[in-house]
């Protein structure tokens, strides 16, 4: 099969196309021909060798993919060849090998595909959809009636937060830097969409919520807008860290006065239980 291989780490130049041997399902296992990949930033960690977890050389990036059973493996239960199914670097930590025609999965880490969903959209569920649901729902606790602030809402994380969201009946702010990004906002289902560029942006958000500020924050960028979400958010709200890239200093008194909680997340902490129930609920 044809594949995208890395055998260093280093810039975008070390990936290579190369032919490499079909792989076979093994027992319990489901052998599938891939006709979309999902590309996440996380790749581009592990390319150039920063990530905490690296894999051994030579390697064949991507955990996120969608297409359809090419075979069965022993034992393999709870599909058909030709069925339509996705895989998700999420799922038993496998956040390698779909860069490729074919790629092997357990059964147990294998998630149907419905009609209605394209390839693409199906590769686009793992990494940045089980983010969504873990920074909205096991951590952040979203309640249906409440208000939502999605700080850098125009990302794969933050488009698939505002449908959660919208679907589990939240009132939704979302904010983008550029037009573009803030019809996008509206477009994915968000009640109101403001520019993080503008000045007065955080007294505006203030408003949309009748002055009380949000119930939760979901941030994208916590080195730049941890304090503004702190004197923001309403009381007992809470503000998710999903983004970060470098240091702050805060006043801790904002968490104090209005009770606030600031929860961080990581995917790789999920239990396999959890994650395959995210999946489930998705």
């Amino acid at each position: 099969m044809k594949a995208i291989v890395i055998e260093q780490f280093g810039g975008p130049d070390v990936l290579k196309p190369a032919e490499v041997p079909d792989p076979v399902a093994g027992p319990g296992e489901v052998l599938i021909r891939l006709k979309a990949v999902g590309v996440n930033p996380y790749e581009t960690y592990i390319r150039t060798g920063v990530y905490a977890h690296l894999p051994e050389l030579p390697c064949i990036l991507g955990g996120d993919a969608a297409g359809v059973v090419e075979a069965l493996g022993p034992g393999a239960a709870g599909f058909e060849v030709g069925q339509r199914v996705y895989v998700s670097g999420t799922v038993g930590g496998r956040m390698t090998g779909c860069y490729a025609e074919l790629v092997t999965r357990p059964a147990d880490e294998v998630f149907t595909l419905p009609d209605g969903v394209s390839f693409a959209a199906g590769a686009a569920i793992g990494v940045p959809y089980a983010t969504a649901y873990q920074a909205l729902f096991l951590r952040g606790d979203a309640e249906p009636g409440e208000s939502l602030f999605i700080h850098g809402a125009s990302g794969a994380v933050g488009t698939a937060a505002i449908q959660l969201a919208r679907a589990r009946g939240l009132t939704i702010i979302g904010s983008a830097g550029t037009e573009r990004g803030r019809a996008l906002v509206l477009e994915q289902g968000a009640h109101h969409a403001v520019d993080h560029t503008a000045e007065g942006y955080i007294d505006t958000v203030r408003e949309l919520t009748g002055g009380t500020g949000p119930n939760l924050i979901v941030e994208m960028l916590a080195n730049v807008n941890l304090q503004s979400d702190l004197d923001l958010v309403a009381r007992y709200g809470r503000v998710i860290v999903v983004g970060n890239r470098g240091t702050i200093e805060i006043n801790p008194r904002a968490t104090m006065m209005k009770e606030v909680d600031v929860r961080g997340i990581a995917l790789w902490n999920c239990t396999d239980a959890e994650i395959k129930g995210i999946h489930r609920a998705l």
